[in-house]
């Protein structure tokens, strides 16, 4: 198995509220080949259909459960970008 299928099937196992599993799941399709991606939140509610409140509940969900690293991100002129996450390799 590989650590993309370990990381759907502990996700999966996890008692995670709906939300943070949708979230999960479309941040996964989303990853390159480091396990990472950098869509805005106004992307993910735009493609989840969910809104900005229930991705940010769920992102939090997603974070204190060790699922991914949120890292924010700046741009040249001090401005915030879109946060990077990292999805756990090994959870």
């Amino acid at each position: 198995m590989n650590v993309k299928s370990n990381n759907l099937n502990s996700v999966y196992s996890a008692d995670l509220p709906s939300r943070a599993v949708s979230v999960y799941l479309y941040l996964f399709q989303r990853t390159n080949k480091e396990l990472s991606c950098f869509p805005s939140i106004k992307t993910i509610c735009k493609e989840t259909k969910l809104s900005r409140s229930t991705v940010k509940r769920a992102l939090g969900d997603l974070e204190r459960n060790g699922f991914i690293i949120k890292d924010t991100r700046l741009r040249p002129n001090g401005g915030q970008s879109s946060n990077l996450y990292l999805l756990h390799a090994e959870k």
